[in-house]
């Protein structure tokens, strides 16, 4: 069986709502937001609480600490860049703050995941032909 290739995801572009998650990512930070009337940390960005409606939102680097909440093995991605990496995890990773990313498990076999397992975000950059630094947010067992 050949060797599995790391996932060459696509490069991230952001818009005014994802961009401190992405800027943050390229700094080797997890940026997540929060809501200043509620107390409620919240991802994906955006410019409205889900939970009280309000606007009043706020962005905090969050501790990239986490626990596996559900997965799932992909073994066929017809997707460039994916399909080499077969199998790969695909996760819902629960942050220590609350919120669930879908993410990637790295740094270990695809058997060895588990739900409840304890995880740390790691970032993958790729090469960019403008100004931007982004990168994507993986997690490896902690």
């Amino acid at each position: 069986m050949p060797e599995r290739a790391d996932i060459k995801h696509p490069l991230p572009h952001a818009s005014w709502e994802t961009r401190g998650w992405w800027e943050g990512a390229g700094r080797g930070e997890v940026v997540l937001q929060q809501c200043r009337g509620c107390q409620v940390p919240m991802h994906k960005p955006r410019s409205v609480c889900p939970t009280c409606l309000g606007t009043d939102i706020e962005h905090f680097v969050a501790s990239g600490q986490g626990t596996v909440h559900t997965f799932t093995v992909t073994n066929q991605n017809q997707q460039g860049g994916f399909a080499e990496a077969c199998p790969y995890v695909l996760a819902f990773v629960e942050l220590a703050e609350g919120p669930k990313v879908l993410t990637n498990i790295v740094g270990c076999e695809v058997d060895e995941v588990s739900i409840g397992m304890s995880v740390v975000v790691d970032f993958v950059a790729g090469e960019r032909d403008d100004a931007e630094a982004f990168a994507v947010p993986v997690f490896r067992p902690a």
